[in-house]
């Protein structure tokens, strides 16, 4: 368990300054600091009376949508305190400002695993409630927000809801998803999974081509709770959509002996560490064209069953720290879209074209299938359908007008992008991928924004 100070805040009235930045490292923005450690006291509030506020976790959103340009951030790490936690029901209680890496060291040698978890587990709590984040189960599991129980939510004239599905439905669904904009989430209380053992029993078939991944994705939802791909986006023609496909189920209780010889000696957590940020960015289109080759070849055969560790199969890029660095100092942009599954394939297709012709693009590309669980929240982005992801590099408007091709094609299509990945996510684009969004209008806090707010939630031009 973390502890925090009990010390009280700093008082708004000293108006201390952080200067915080994106996951993205595009942009780095000076905001008025606030301090929640204390689930049970008063929401601090800025200096200025018109001043905006938008609670702050651990800053891994890629985009904007944890920056509030101009307004104050309610940092939550000092929200870190478990509640309470039943061992033969694994439902855990806790603070919003707890990491996700906290919850595992504290129950996964007790049996229980978090239902649902994002590509990395240094996330808050709080922040995985208000971007309803998704993983590699979602065509079993939904998203996060589909194992919430219920949390408390405090709003800046004081009030408090306890939301749950059954009591403040609404409220719930506003806030599931919700970007941080409805109120700050002190507590949560979720129901875990039960697991055997921390091992993953896995298997990594090579694909050549959509038509394939799409096949293994329909073959490996009946038998498999976690699938997941990576594709090569840097080559076309013949090689178009070739990659690694990923699938795993949590390892039974009893292993067999030769099982047993094979484990690793254990799974370390971070030990290397980008070190600088270089001048230039080390993903081009040298590197990624070779990196993309070497990697699609990397096993030797084109099945491979493995046993591994949740850590390395949930979360690699976790191995090393702020590896967001190796774009250099202008950053990068991730792009990830769901388009619904009718004309899946065909879209799919089309958007990895468009950026194999950019010659920009990404080694961290991921492709998976939504499922058919529907997301609590009105805002939340899993539905139906394929979604990828990719970051790109920052290359100012050459990369601009490949996003805007590539919001065509996925607009066309009926799809949408993902507010928490997106710093630049258009107005037009955000209201026509998230109907709902006039709905969630009258649960804003008067006193909460965003700098991505205030550009999606602007009027549109028919």
């Amino acid at each position: 368990m973390t502890t925090a100070s009990d010390a009280p805040a700093t008082p708004a009235s000293v108006a201390p300054t952080h200067e915080a930045m994106s996951w993205g490292r595009v942009a780095r923005v000076a905001h008025v600091a606030l301090s929640a450690h204390q689930r049970d006291a008063a929401l601090p509030l800025p200096p200025d009376a018109g001043m905006s506020m938008l609670p702050f976790g651990n800053g891994r959103s890629y985009g904007d949508s944890n920056l509030n340009p101009g307004g104050a951030l309610v940092l939550t790490h000092g929200l870190d305190r478990f509640m309470a936690f039943d061992r033969t029901t694994g439902v855990l209680r806790c603070e919003a400002g707890v990491l996700l890496s906290t919850i595992l060291k504290l129950v996964v040698p007790q049996g229980w695993f978090l239902p649902v978890t994002p590509g990395t587990q240094y996330v808050t709590v709080g922040g995985a409630i208000a971007n309803d984040v998704h993983g590699k189960n979602h065509h079993v599991a939904g998203s996060f927000g589909n194992h919430v129980r219920c949390f408390e939510l405090l709003r800046s004239d004081g009030s408090r809801r306890v939301c749950s599905p059954p009591a403040h439905a609404d409220w719930f669904g506003a806030t599931v998803g919700g970007l941080g904009l409805t109120g700050l989430i002190t507590w949560a209380e979720l129901q875990l999974r039960p697991i055997a053992n921390a091992w993953m029993a896995t298997e990594t078939v090579r694909f050549h081509g959509l038509d394939d991944f799409f096949a293994l994705s329909a073959e490996s939802e009946r038998e498999h709770e976690y699938t997941v791909a990576w594709i090569d986006c840097a080559s076309g023609g013949a090689k178009l959509g070739r990659g690694l496909f990923s699938r795993a189920n949590h390892a039974p209780a009893v292993l067999d002996d030769e099982a047993l010889a094979r484990l690793p000696a254990g799974a370390a957590g971070a030990t290397r560490r980008m070190p600088l940020t270089p001048p230039v960015s080390m993903v081009n289109s040298w590197s990624l064209k070779a990196f993309n080759t070497l990697y699609f070849h990397r096993q030797r055969g084109e099945r491979v069953h493995a046993l591994q560790h949740y850590r390395p199969f949930f979360y690699p890029l976790d191995a090393i720290r702020e590896w967001n660095r190796m774009y250099g100092p202008k950053g990068f942009y991730q792009y990830q879209c769901v388009v619904p599954p009718g004309d899946a394939p065909a879209v799919t297709r089309a958007l990895l074209q468009a950026i194999a012709r950019s010659g920009m693009g990404s080694f961290l590309a991921v492709l998976k299938q939504f499922g058919a669980v529907a997301s609590p929240g009105w805002l939340s982005f899993p539905m139906p359908g394929t979604t990828l992801a990719l970051d790109f590099p920052n290359q100012g408007e050459p990369l601009m007008r490949l996003f805007t091709e590539l919001d065509a094609i996925v607009r066309e299509a009926g799809g949408r992008l993902y507010p928490a990945k997106d710093g630049r996510l258009p107005a037009a684009m955000f209201q026509t991928g998230h109907p709902d969004w006039e709905r969630f209008l009258p649960y804003l806090d008067p006193r909460f924004s965003s700098g991505l707010w205030r550009r999606v939630a602007q009027p549109v031009r028919p």
